[in-house]
């Protein structure tokens, strides 16, 4: 099986390219405070859920928003540091840019706190009343 520079499939190359996706989340979590916010939130929502002890479809959801957060933390981060390297100076085409990535995290997070008010928010009720 080739890829489109004619190469050989290599097991050890995929490998590999796992290494560099982890050397990304040392990144991620060492630079950008709001990924330690997330995974704060992230392992109270994973306690939460082992203390209520939530449904196998209400772990797919929990599991799929903190996925989703973190993806576009990511994302963000990179759309940030491509448009710092492409453009050091402040222009409002690269404001607007760096803004609709912050955007597209806020949008991510607002929904993982919906899913977690819709899962947590009733069992804690019924915990306390």
């Amino acid at each position: 099986m080739y890829n489109t520079n004619n190469e050989k499939f290599s097991i050890r190359k995929r490998i590999k390219s796992f290494s560099y996706a982890f050397a990304g989340l040392r990144v991620l979590f060492r630079e950008e405070h709001n990924a330690r916010i997330h995974a704060v939130a992230a392992v109270l929502a994973v306690a939460l859920g082992f203390l209520f002890r939530i449904s196998p479809t209400e772990w797919i959801a929990v599991v799929i928003v903190i996925g989703m957060v973190f993806a576009a933390e990511i994302i963000n981060s990179s759309i940030e540091r491509t448009a710092d390297f492409v453009k050091a100076e402040r222009d409002d085409r690269k404001r607007d840019i760096k803004d609709l990535g912050a955007a597209a995290v806020l949008v991510c997070a607002i929904a993982a706190a919906v899913v977690g008010i819709i899962i947590f928010l009733p069992k804690i009720i019924d915990l306390c009343c």
